[in-house]
């Protein structure tokens, strides 16, 4: 909260963003309703997150954030930049049994800014992180506070293959909510009606997109299935593109390599702070911390959708992202 403002202007406010979020069109969603704002399916919750970061939230030029539809690469996201923007005070060889990634979860190193109940926890716990911050977001570009733009912040995005989202998601929701389990053929249904958490993902993926073309240098894009294929190739892109590109010495003693060890799904997967526990990151309820680390594997869709399902999702896809230049 703003120190200038009052106890009644805040109540007011929050009342105001009530208002609003009761006057969205609400639709079924993947474990409770969903409303439509601005173009796309969030929790109430997140709505009014969202629209409190747009009046509160203050970027900085040199912040950096994280983005990705919900299932699609985030932890990993976060791992690799926490650790090369970091890397020169926590090495990643020698001794880097000291590392913070391997007693913090990449979601404690980097938090989301819409958290997502920024009602809850307010977005002054933000400006209390030194710069540069490392800051996450589900949200997509059209949502985010046009101040991050204006300040010149750079926005690293990744993307995932559509047909493997669905299936994450799907896995990821009924292991978190067993109480509200819903069936793959339904999440499907809902997913390929573009209503999924922060959907629908072919608009995510455009907004951010069109931007990373419009400002190459302020904005890049990424493909998870790209990323998985050759890591050494794009960790280098992303270090360049954060403003920390690796030396040459540092290239010829195997950094990079190192970076993508430290940060592999396999080994922060089977570290003891992500294996264990609970974590109530959600904001919603607690969840065990071993359901960001389930599977990983490009392609896993092929275990779960039938031919017939994925066909009508390449198709839904192919259609929406149709000369964009963006294609999966």
């Amino acid at each position: 909260m703003d120190p200038t403002q009052t106890k009644s202007s805040v109540d007011n406010a929050a009342e105001e963003r009530e208002r609003l979020v009761s006057t969205l069109p609400i639709r079924e969603g993947f474990w409770k309703p969903y409303v439509l704002y601005r173009g796309f399916w969030v929790s109430p919750q997140v709505a009014k997150s969202v629209m409190l970061l747009q009046d509160e939230f203050k970027p900085r030029a040199d912040d950096i954030i994280l983005a990705a539809c919900p299932k699609s690469g985030t932890t990993w996201l976060k791992a690799l930049a926490f650790t090369l923007v970091n890397r020169s005070r926590h090495a990643v060889a020698g001794d880097a049994d000291g590392h913070p990634l391997l007693v913090n979860s990449p979601h404690d190193l980097v938090p989301f800014i819409e958290k997502p109940d920024r009602e809850l926890y307010p977005v002054a716990e933000l400006e209390a992180l030194a710069s540069p911050r490392l800051l996450a977001t589900h949200m997509p570009f059209t949502l985010l506070p046009a101040s991050i733009s204006a300040v010149g912040s750079r926005v690293v995005y990744i993307s995932r293959e559509p047909k493997d989202v669905l299936v994450s998601l799907w896995h990821y929701l009924n292991s978190v909510s067993k109480d509200h389990f819903i069936k793959l053929e339904k999440a499907f249904e809902l997913f390929s009606e573009g209503g999924s958490y922060f959907g629908p993902v072919w608009d995510h993926y455009l907004g951010y997109w069109k931007q990373s073309i419009a400002e190459p240098d302020r904005v890049l894009f990424l493909k998870y299935e790209e990323m998985m294929a050759d890591p050494v190739k794009h960790v280098k892109t992303l270090a360049e593109f954060l403003g920390v590109p690796f030396t040459v010495d540092e290239v010829d003693a195997g950094a990079v390599e190192q970076v993508v060890d430290l940060c592999s799904f396999q080994k922060l997967k089977n570290l003891p702070v992500n294996s264990s526990g609970t974590s109530n990151l959600a904001g919603w309820m607690p969840m065990e911390k071993s359901s960001y680390f389930r599977n990983g594997t490009v392609g896993d869709w092929a275990n779960h959708l039938t031919q017939e399902m994925a066909y009508k999702l390449d198709t839904i896809v192919q259609e929406k992202l149709k000369g964009s230049g963006l294609a999966f």
